[in-house]
């Protein structure tokens, strides 16, 4: 694994533009930074990435059964006990479910160790499955990288194949659903609805205030119609949380993510697996936090928080590292453990999972040790080394 510096595309902007980008930059600063790449042999992402990835999916997995019939474990995952039920019932009927990012520290050598699950409303989705594809193609097509060059990357196959097999399963109509004055968001749902557009699905979209509740409880969209399927980039946390969602459990809407993914993109999943697989070379030691004084070499994190906001990181030396954010309630704490540095910047993979299968790699960069909403997105290749030349 290496980073490479590299001029950008003098007409990056315009491509991104063209292919309805939008959030290429944020608040004045550049989003998408492909002003370097990294690299990684074929050997280190299928053995140090994707086969971990497939192995931490199936480990989580299997403790969705531990965790939806047992109320201790319900009830330190801060899920409100309305809302047990609907999350049982859809995990016992498997309602589907389509994609997930698990963040990893990784440098290049050693198992790559578990940060966390992003299991209910991933982003930096687009800008893995599509941008940086078209940033490869483009740079092979200009001589900048070589034709041999290639990517870990068929998550946009992978989607468009998953909404074609759960296709059957999804009442209409189908609707995707995002906060309307998110660009981000708005930009992740409308590729979302692009694949399930070329999976064959008819669906729509609208603004997640704009969805109403009729008189018998049902959601419904803005002509009045009872919503069968709705793709919500929102978090279940937050619709459990509000009035609005109170009408969640009888309202026979089907939700994607489904209610039970509140488990796996729940922190307190980190301690569970670990209490389940102690030593697992790609988990880190995690524990519910009892309240008392962190540790040097210790990070406390809410239960539900989002884009490195609320972390609390003291290194081994004891120096303290801390973002703000709105984010409350109980915590876990998880062994520090440090991300890979190039160049000053801190490097977190985005290992992503579509359906069940793992199946790209997305990368953000932030100056800090904690990767938060303000990290830039660098695309990456796999490259072949010989005689410990690099060929890119």
């Amino acid at each position: 694994m290496k980073r490479i510096a590299t001029p950008a595309r003098a007409n990056w902007r315009e491509r991104a533009q063209e292919a309805g980008f939008a959030f290429h930059t944020i608040d004045g600063s550049a989003y998408w930074d492909e002003t370097a790449y990294y690299t990684f042999t074929l050997r280190q992402i299928e053995d140090d990435i994707e086969a971990p990835t497939e192995e931490l999916h199936a480990m989580a997995l299997d403790l969705v059964d531990d965790i939806v019939g047992n109320e201790e474990r319900l009830r330190q995952l801060a899920i409100p006990q309305a809302f047990w039920d609907l999350i049982a019932r859809s995990w016992r009927e498997r309602e589907p479910h389509l994609y997930g990012r698990m963040d990893l520290a990784y440098d290049g050598s050693g198992p790559a160790k578990l940060y966390e699950l992003n299991y209910d409303t991933p982003t930096s989705l687009y800008e893995a499955a599509f941008f940086q594809w078209q940033w490869l193609d483009d740079q092979q097509r200009a001589g900048v990288l070589p034709r041999t060059a290639d990517q870990y990357n068929s998550i946009h196959e992978a989607l468009v194949e998953a909404f074609a097999t759960i296709a059957r399963r999804l009442p209409r109509p189908f609707h995707f659903a995002a906060v309307r004055d998110s660009v981000e968001d708005q930009g992740t749902i409308d590729y979302l609805r692009d694949c399930a557009l070329q999976a064959g699905i008819d669906c729509g979209k609208l603004a997640i205030e704009d969805i109403g509740v009729s008189a018998d409880g049902r959601y419904t969209d803005l002509d009045d119609r009872v919503i069968g399927t709705l793709f919500k980039l929102y978090p279940l946390e937050d619709l459990f949380a509000e009035e609005f969602g109170r009408y969640l459990p009888d309202s026979g809407l089907l939700l994607i993510e489904p209610p039970w993914k509140a488990v796996l993109s729940n922190k307190g999943i980190l301690p569970m697996l670990w209490q389940k697989h102690e030593g697992h070379p790609n988990l880190l030691p995690a524990f519910f936090d009892d309240g008392s004084e962190l540790p040097p070499g210790w990070v406390s994190k809410p239960l539900h928080s989002r884009e490195g906001a609320n972390i609390d990181l003291r290194l081994p030396d004891g120096a303290r590292v801390q973002s703000d954010g709105p984010y409350r309630g109980p915590c876990i704490r998880q062994a520090f453990h440090p991300l890979a540095r190039f160049d000053g910047r801190s490097a977190l993979l985005g290992s992503w999972v579509i359906g069940d299968r793992a199946c790209g790699l997305g990368i953000r960069e932030d100056d800090s040790l904690i990767t938060r909403d303000s990290a830039r997105f660098v695309p990456h290749v796999i490259v072949e080394e010989q005689q410990g030349v690099l060929l890119a």
